[in-house]
């Protein structure tokens, strides 16, 4: 595996020890770091549909984020969403959330997507088609605005 090589895996595909990995970075960064004081497993990993996708280095999970798929449309006629975008803070900088992104947007360019962003990084989602729409909110104690993305053609 090369240095930022994109590894993408179901929940019945993952090993213990990526999920232990991927789960200690979200918690390390939402939990510690953010001080996100709300539920972080939320039973949406664990649906077949669930796509992980995540950069691996000797450290561990180094960038990671997760796709999920709704049964139906949440908003217009977007049924997939995705979050939990997280860089280790030792391999910031480096465009490692860039690079799962642009992933997302070649698994998924034919789908219209939705992202719950914290407000602050709606930008990078702007240069990927992302537009903000509804009124900014409050969601785990930090400020967010939902984002929506129309499938390519």
């Amino acid at each position: 595996m090369t240095e930022n090589s994109i590894v993408r895996k179901t929940w019945s595909e993952l090993s213990l020890d990526e999920l232990y990995s991927f789960l200690k970075l979200r918690t390390d960064v939402f939990f510690v770091e953010q001080r996100i004081d709300e539920e972080e497993l939320d039973n949406r990993d664990q649906e077949p549909e669930t796509q992980h996708l995540w950069i691996a280095d000797n450290a561990g999970t180094a960038a990671y984020l997760r796709i999920i798929t709704d049964a139906a449309p949440t908003y217009k006629d977007a049924r997939h969403l995705f979050g939990r975008v997280v860089v280790r803070s030792d391999r910031r900088g480096e465009g490692l959330a860039q690079l799962l992104i642009e992933e997302v947007m070649r698994l998924h360019a034919e789908h219209p997507m939705l992202l719950h962003a914290q407000q602050y990084i709606a930008p990078l989602y702007a240069r990927y088609g992302f537009e903000p729409f509804g009124e900014p909110y409050v969601e785990a104690g930090l400020p967010h605005v939902m984002m929506y993305r129309a499938a390519s053609k």
